[in-house]
């Protein structure tokens, strides 16, 4: 059996000619990410009270944050990059109104990520994005590319949005949505919270036994069978 943490990666394994392979998502620290980390002082000295729009991850040219530059300038609202990598200088220099967090971890990562109001990811060769869920238990709504991992974690119109990939325009519309309509925000924001809170690390490690159990099934039937064959 092979396990796979998205519906695009058993799809890419089928092509491949990979058999057996079965759906396992990973789990989110529900712990560590939650509404309770937003801090309305760090919000303050980041936004000067504009919301935020964030991004948190790797800054490596397969996560596209140059698509972001449509979000640069959005009116009352302040792009927040969290995160370091090879593109850092370059995405500088193309989200001037940004500001850069730099690299983040632990507690100081949950608590930026709960204080902002908008969560975006662009990357469109993503096999899961845990960000995303992390996002989620935050109570943040996300506004992701619609191909890839996040798929299967964006409910689009309840948790937040999927745009088409390439179509920037769609991407500052999602969030334009978002941020300009205080009501619809909050609605999506306890829907995100409310669709991670299965998903811990110990649900999501319980139907990980569940799997070994159904393997050592096969295996043993497949063993009887060898032996029972003339």
């Amino acid at each position: 059996m092979t396990l796979a943490p998205s519906t695009a990666s058993i799809s890419s394994l089928h092509e491949h000619g990979v058999q057996r392979v079965r759906m396992w998502r990973r789990g989110v620290d529900t712990r560590r990410f939650n509404p309770a980390r937003r801090d309305h002082e760090w919000r303050e000295r980041v936004g000067g009270g504009r919301k935020l729009v964030g991004y948190v991850g790797r800054l490596a040219p397969e996560k596209q944050v140059q698509d972001l530059v449509v979000l640069d300038s959005l009116p009352d609202t302040r792009l927040v990059i969290v995160g370091s990598g090879p593109e850092k200088e370059k995405l500088r220099m193309l989200l001037p109104n940004a500001y850069f967090v730099g690299f983040l971890d632990g507690d100081e990562l949950a608590t930026a990520m709960a204080s902002l109001d908008v969560f975006v990811h662009p990357g469109e060769h993503e096999t899961f994005c845990q960000t995303i869920q992390e996002a989620m238990a935050s109570a943040v709504p996300v506004v992701a590319v619609g191909r890839g991992g996040p798929v299967d974690l964006v409910d689009s119109s309840r948790n937040g949005w999927l745009y088409k990939p390439g179509d920037t325009e769609m991407l500052r519309a999602r969030v334009l949505d978002l941020v300009g309509d205080n009501a619809k925000r909050a609605a999506f924001s306890r829907t995100a919270y409310d669709t991670v809170q299965t998903r811990t690390w110990t649900a999501v490690c319980d139907q990980l036994m569940d799997h070994y159990a159904q393997a050592r099934t096969v295996a043993s039937r497949a063993r009887r069978l060898s032996t029972t064959a003339p």
